[in-house]
């Protein structure tokens, strides 16, 4: 199979699953530190990651967004609102129109490059929070992309309209070690537990099946 496909890879379990899965398409990986509580600790699982499976890996740095962007993700551990994301305190780890600016800049990169595809893992449990995880604009930045890389490039994501749970059952048939990515939104050595992410995280695990490698503080 071609490697034609660049994928944005967190170093999160949904984009690290997506990278596994599809490894025979993917050529390079990119990660885009936008200044996020937990981006040292996900840039380095990213690279694990890459690294095992002789994938290129870029991290490219968007410090404009921690600079003048308003988010929780951006304002230390401390700003980080516990509980579900159900509950209506987690939008505030919103980052405005994160997927897009990184989609823009993808597109750029793999027309560059002469790949045809970008690859990310939106998931079915991220459209109630965050607006740019929503099929609607997934589909709507698929057709930008095409008609702005005139039709070089197109956006897939596969994951959109399933669950982190159906991820994680995709990543437990495929093998993937859980213990080598990072979710938790403080951004600690170990996940708290009781940030919206770390409960998804826990759910997930749980529901497909896979002993949790992951250490929580509680």
């Amino acid at each position: 199979m071609n490697t034609t496909s660049l994928i944005i890879l967190s170093g999160g379990m949904d984009s690290v699953t997506l990278l596994h899965d599809k490894k025979e398409e993917i050529a390079l990986a990119v990660t885009f530190d936008y200044g996020s509580n937990h981006a040292a600790r996900e840039i380095e699982m990213a690279r694990r990651n890459c690294k095992m499976l002789g994938i290129e890996h870029l991290v490219i740095p968007l410090k404009f967004m921690s600079d003048y962007f308003k988010s929780s993700l951006l304002d230390g551990a401390d700003s980080i609102p516990e509980g579900h994301y159900n509950s209506e305190n987690m939008s505030s780890t919103v980052v405005p129109f994160r997927n897009g600016i990184m989609l823009a800049i993808a597109a750029g990169l793999a027309e560059s490059r002469g790949l045809s595809r970008i690859m990310i893992a939106n998931h079915g449990g991220d459209h109630a929070i965050y607006p740019d995880c929503r099929k609607e604009f997934i589909d709507s930045m698929n057709a930008a992309v095409k008609e702005g890389s005139g039709h070089k490039v197109e956006l897939i994501a596969p994951y959109t309209e399933i669950t982190k749970s159906d991820i994680a059952c995709i990543g437990k048939k495929i093998g993937v070690d859980y213990s080598l990515t990072y979710s938790c939104y403080k951004g600690g050595e170990k996940h708290c537990g009781k940030c919206g992410t770390c409960i998804e995280r826990k759910e997930a695990m749980h529901d497909a099946g896979i002993a949790d490698p992951t250490i929580y503080e509680s």
